[in-house]
């Protein structure tokens, strides 16, 4: 028997409490909540890094992040084999659409036989050719308004039929519609969205209204939950200084949620274009990493509460998985390469003992085992390590650890580090990370049995130090086409912006 197509549908930013099926009563996705019903979805599945390049380099070479080098958004790892080599070596046709954010050579086809590139809307990348001869080059900034402007909700500057998620959508159909039958395929449809700045197409932007969105869920123990890394982000993604605005945050929600239910409309577009073809195609749903959206006050990613290091996962095929069925035995997004390596019968060795086939999970839904995430190293360090029940986070710059119960609305309770009771819990999890980063010879978090104690840098007391423009690099220019009368320098060159990052975030 032929082994079965893969289609990887894939998202940017996506909280794993975003699907109606699972549990969100709000928000309308009627694609996923097909998945939902017709496959198995893993309730607790964590990002191997909560940033999108890290995170895309574990899920692409199977490795986790101490041993990729990537662990911020910078060093995509150059040498590492991808799945996408893996299954074509096996005998599929493999295709990407959409943003990949694999660094360096956007055009570098990293396994994949060949691609439809979009990333940041680069010139020369296919999504911005498309706008252009589409008669809407003038659209300097397509996904919207980034900077100060990251977290205000915006309407698309495009209609619906050019945006980018109908785009990945369209170019998806598209490779179906020509792909060589006598191959199994291997399709990676990876949308930007929900990324901030959060904008959709008219009318899917206001399909959700600010008074009827939840607020964010700020226990009285919020501040508690801050690490480093949630000062730094809140405050170059300009909301450090918030206050309690409630409006604005419900209608940031509304904006999200019109995101995610725009790419659940052209998901459905993708699935239709299967036909007969869907019930031999492994189809796997999930997303990069999570967003805090105002949770415990604070935006953005990079940390490791559960609503950015927690993202949805659904698998479908109704020979390898039962419909229906929810697992909550943690899995990450490491597992995706042994799945893929499973259902195609490939023979090559499995990159690291920590993946684990979600076939294999889903027939052994008690299966025991723990999962892992990491951001950054070194005086910026942070750990974590679940068994699915309890959490336990290591921040290096704060010295400080977290144990905290996980449950299913994915919510981060009091530090329970210091409660004797749970004294086995935290000897459990931190031995299992000791041990395991011991095993691969990274000694960067652990130095003998104790965490390594680094200098973290004092975090700035400028109020505005840290703030990232953001830029398109043909701002200044048009802002001094405007005439000697309104000339002025708005741009930071790259390097100070790279410069106040790395001041945050890197020895």
């Amino acid at each position: 028997m032929k082994p079965p197509n893969i289609l990887l549908l894939f998202t940017d930013q996506q909280r794993h409490d975003t699907i109606g099926a699972l549990g969100n009563p709000l928000i309308r996705t009627p694609t996923l909540d097909r998945l939902v019903r017709e496959g198995t979805s893993f309730t607790r599945c964590y990002t191997p890094s909560p940033v999108c390049m890290p995170a895309r380099a574990a899920l692409m070479n199977g490795l986790p992040p101490h041993l990729t080098g990537c662990v911020d958004n910078a060093h995509f790892p150059e040498q590492s084999r991808s799945f996408m080599q893996m299954l074509t070596a096996a005998g599929y046709q493999t295709h990407g659409v959409g943003k990949m954010h694999l660094g360096g050579d956007w055009r570098r086809l990293w396994g994949f036989a060949s691609r439809d590139t979009s990333e940041e809307v680069k010139p020369g990348h296919d999504f911005r050719r498309h706008l252009d001869a589409s008669g809407y080059g003038h659209v300097i900034e397509p996904h919207g308004l980034r900077g100060e402007y990251y977290y205000l909700p915006q309407p698309s500057q495009l209609p619906a039929a050019l945006h980018e998620s109908s785009w990945v959508a369209d170019r998806s159909i598209d490779f179906l519609k020509r792909r060589d039958r006598a191959k199994p395929f291997f399709l990676f449809s990876s949308f930007i969205k929900p990324h901030p700045p959060f904008e959709s197409p008219a009318p899917w932007h206001r399909l959700y209204r600010g008074p009827e969105m939840p607020l964010p869920h700020v226990p009285s123990h919020s501040q508690d939950t801050w690490s480093r890394i949630n000062l730094v982000q809140n405050r170059y993604k300009y909301q450090d200084q918030l206050g309690a605005n409630d409006r604005q945050l419900r209608t940031l929600k509304s904006a999200y949620y019109g995101a995610i239910s725009f790419i659940d409309h052209n998901l459905g577009r993708i699935l239709a274009a299967l036909g007969d073809e869907i019930d031999n195609t492994l189809i796997v749903f999930t997303s990069d990493h999570g967003e805090l959206l105002g949770d415990y006050g604070c935006f953005g990613k990079r940390s490791l509460h559960e609503a950015s290091a927690r993202v949805p996962c659904i698998v479908r095929h109704p020979r390898f998985v039962p419909a229906g069925a929810r697992v909550r035995t943690p899995v990450s997004l490491l597992d995706l390469y042994p799945t893929f390596r499973d259902a195609a019968r490939s023979t090559e060795p499995a990159p690291h003992p920590e993946g684990t086939s979600l076939l294999e999970l889903a027939r052994a839904p008690h299966h025991t085992r723990i999962v892992t995430s990491q951001f950054q190293r070194g005086w910026m360090g942070h750990y974590m390590a679940t068994d699915g029940r309890w959490k336990l986070v290591h921040s290096a710059p704060d010295r400080k650890t977290w144990l905290v119960p996980v449950n299913d609305a994915g919510r981060d309770g009091p530090n329970c580090i210091d409660d004797p009771h749970c004294a086995a819990i935290t000897a459990r999890l931190t031995t299992a990370l000791r041990e395991r980063f011991a095993r691969d010879g990274y000694d960067d978090a652990f130095t003998g049995r104790r965490w390594r104690r680094h200098r973290a840098k004092p975090f700035p007391r400028d109020a505005d130090y840290g703030l990232l423009f953001q830029d398109e690099e043909t701002l200044q220019p048009r802002i001094d086409a405007l005439g000697r009368d309104y000339r002025r320098p708005v741009t930071r060159p790259d390097a100070e912006n790279y410069r106040i990052i790395t001041d945050h975030t890197a020895d």
